[in-house]
Order: C-alpha cells, then sequence, then structure tokens
C-alpha cells in the first residue's frame, strides 16, 4: 500500500481536493438540502479514484522517459519496485471505481465519467506533442468544483465554473515552475514545456501571467458568493486573500536559475493555499 500511495503521490490530492468541497457546498446551498453524507462521500471518492488513476496512468505512459531522466530514474516503475503491468491493472481499477461511484450520483455525472476520464488520463500524452500540456493539467483539476456542484444539482452555473476555470490557471502556472526543473532534459528529449520552449525567464513570466488570470477569476467568483448568497462574508473574503497571498509567495521562492525552494513553492504554498480557501469557505456557511 505504502508503494502505490507514493506512487501516485497521493498527499497531492490536496491541491483539488478543497475544490471540489467548494463545488460540492455551493451545491448544498443552491438546492437548500439538508447535507447528504452519502453524497458527499462519493464525491470523495470520484476524487480519490480519477487522480489516483491520472497519476498512475502519468507513471505508466512515462516509464521510459522517467527511466532516462536523472530526477526520476528512481521513482517506482523505473527502479522495479512496482512493475508496469501492477500499475496499469492498477489504473483500470481506479478508473472502473471512478465511473461505478459517479452512476450512484446522478446520470449527468455517470455520462460525463468517461470525458473526465479522457481528460485525466489523456494529459500524460500531452507534451510529447504541445507545451500547452500544462493547461491541460489544469483542465483535469479544474473538474473538481464544477464536479462537485454537479453532484448535488445535476446542473451547470457560472459560480463553480469561474471556480473551475480559477482552478485551471492556477495549476497550469505552478506546473510551469514545476517544470522548470526538467527544461534541459525536455529540450533534449523532444518534449514539450513552457519552459523548454520558451526559456526559464519567459516560462517565469508566463507562469505569474496565468496567476494573475487565477486572481482575476477567484475574485470575481468569490465576489459573487457574497453578492448572490446571504452566507458568505468575512471568512471567504480572508480565504480569497489569502490564496491570492500564497500565489505571490510561490513566485518569491523560485528563480530560473535557482530551483532549491521549488517544492517548498510548488506543494507546501499550494497546498496551504487550497486548503485554507476551502476551510474559509466552508466556515462562512456553517458559523455565524
Amino acid at each position: 500500500m505504502k508503494k502505490y500511495l507514493k506512487l501516485v503521490k497521493f498527499s497531492h490530492t490536496i491541491f483539488a481536493m478543497p475544490f471540489a468541497f467548494v463545488g460540492f457546498f455551493l451545491g448544498y446551498i443552491e438546492m437548500q438540502n439538508q447535507f447528504s453524507i452519502k453524497i458527499f462521500s462519493l464525491v470523495i471518492l470520484c476524487m480519490i479514484f480519477a487522480r489516483t488513476a491520472a497519476m498512475s496512468f502519468n507513471r505508466w505512459a512515462d516509464r521510459k522517459i522517467d527511466a532516462a531522466n536523472p530526477r526520476t530514474i528512481n521513482r517506482e516503475i523505473p527502479s522495479g519496485l512496482i512493475s508496469a503491468n501492477a500499475v496499469l491493472i492498477f489504473t483500470i481499477i481506479n478508473c472502473l471505481a471512478f465511473v461505478t461511484t459517479t452512476y450512484f450520483i446522478n446520470q449527468i455525472c455517470f455520462f460525463l465519467s468517461p470525458i473526465a476520464l479522457i481528460i485525466v488520463l489523456g494529459y500524460s500524452y500531452t507534451k510529447r506533442f504541445t507545451f500547452l500540456c500544462h493547461l491541460i493539467l489544469g483542465i483535469g483539476l479544474a473538474l473538481a468544483p464544477i464536479g462537485g456542484y454537479l453532484a448535488v444539482t445535476g446542473k451547470f452555473d457560472i459560480i463553480p465554473i469561474l471556480f473551475s476555470f480559477a482552478v485551471l490557471f492556477w495549476v497550469a502556472g505552478f506546473d510551469v515552475i514545476y517544470s522548470l526543473q526538467d527544461d534541459d532534459f525536455d529540450a533534449d528529449n523532444q518534449l514539450y514545456s513552457i519552459p523548454s520552449y520558451f526559456g526559464g525567464n519567459t516560462a517565469m513570466l508566463i507562469s505569474r501571467s496565468l496567476h494573475l488570470i487565477t486572481v482575476i477569476l477567484m475574485g470575481t467568483a468569490t465576489y459573487l458568493c457574497v453578492v448572490n448568497y446571504g452566507v458568505f462574508g468575512f471568512f471567504v473574503i480572508f480565504g480569497m486573500l489569502a490564496f491570492i497571498a500564497f500565489l505571490v509567495y510561490q513566485h518569491t521562492l523560485v528563480k530560473p536559475k535557482d530551483l532549491s525552494n521549488i517544492n517548498l513553492a510548488f506543494f507546501t504554498a499550494n497546498g496551504i493555499a487550497s486548503v485554507l480557501f476551502g476551510a474559509c469557505f466552508i466556515l462562512d456557511i456553517f458559523v455565524i
């Protein structure tokens, strides 16, 4: 179990999970329903199964690339800790578990589940032909807010969609920073990323631009929450400002020629930002 949790970096679920809760509780307010522990639990399971499938498939699809990259050569498949066939079977099991779980939520989630899988699995191949791979990864995680909302309401709406776009550009921006570690390797092996295609300095500028878009979208979505729903106020605004502060903070930690703090910028800053915003969002609903 520890080997598989390490394989899929289970701790990184922390990035998108709070935004799935944001979508879920938006739907809860919109429908004025009693809290459904069943739907809430199914949303959590969907997030776990989808992300696990995506990450394990990425490790399977990239096994030869990882074996050639000094930074990733010790990952589970290249090191022989887990076989490639075992990882592929693990991916299929999680895909089936994801689709099955959506069946018990509602029809729209069930019918859209194959599309969600195509996006989160398909990302693994995009760096072979486009530097826009960071945005595809962003789309995969951006399914969290709208997915949580659909699970409760069975319909689309503007606020969860805005949060989804905010997640898209947020994830794409910090993935560009993370990709700085492999810019030379990617360029030498005909793999595409914004750092390998445009260079480190331009990549950092693009990352800042993506995060500026995130700020605009987060601000707009939060404003609409406050205006449209009477339950929102201090906590959600504080959460939004804290989220923005952590975006700014991570850009002070990393320079194209100094990646010593990249894990602090990638995991710690973004993880805290996501959890803090999600917690403040929920607090505003249940704390007077």
